[in-house]
């Protein structure tokens, strides 16, 4: 019964790790990669929509990305909306697509984005130990319940702490990863 629930769990901190790993994609390393956009929504005919399903995106080389509308007067609202994020590039409208070029990172936006990263890692591990919490307070309500022992809540409790010691691990691994990536000239 205990390794149904544990299944569960694991199910959701893997879920937090992916997340934090989708964070880690959306900031940008120097080089134009198509994630960047996926936090971004446009005005499009009144109701946002994300600029994957309003326009093809390609990257012609390294450091820049195409931005093809399907619907040409949308141009305006996507290039309205990347500059309203906090992608810190400036799109180049050429009137049936968006051109975003991509600079090379100075020292300090790369110490902006670690700090970003950093953030992002800890609120994966706060969410990691949340799940963990939830997680206690079921198998201590099973315990009073008396549909577990006592002996059962000990070994949950290891069992949960070490499955959150591996998350956490996992996180930071990611994040060095990612904090590399970016520092790299």
């Amino acid at each position: 019964m205990l390794k149904e629930d544990y299944k569960i769990y694991e199910g959701k901190m893997k879920k937090s790790i992916d997340s934090v790993a989708a964070d880690f994609a959306s900031v940008r390393a120097g080089r134009a990669n198509a994630s960047v956009l996926d936090r971004i929504m446009v005005d499009y005919y009144g109701s946002p929509t994300p600029i994957q399903q309003i326009a093809a995106i390609s990257s012609p080389d390294a450091r820049t990305l195409l931005i093809s509308p399907w619907d040409k007067t949308a141009v305006k609202s996507i290039e309205k909306a990347i500059q309203n994020s906090d992608l810190g590039i400036n799109p180049q409208n050429d009137g049936a697509s968006i051109r975003l070029s991509f600079p090379q990172l100075t020292e300090e936006r790369r110490k902006e984005l670690v700090k970003q990263i950093h953030k992002y890692a800890e609120n994966g591990k706060v969410a990691i130990r949340n799940i963990r919490r939830d997680a206690m307070e079921a198998f201590k309500k099973k315990e009073k319940a008396s549909e577990i022992t006592e002996d059962d809540l000990k070994q949950a409790e290891k069992d949960l702490q070490k499955l959150t010691d591996d998350s956490c691990k996992e996180l930071d691994a990611l994040l060095a990863k990612k904090e590399k990536e970016l520092m790299a000239v």
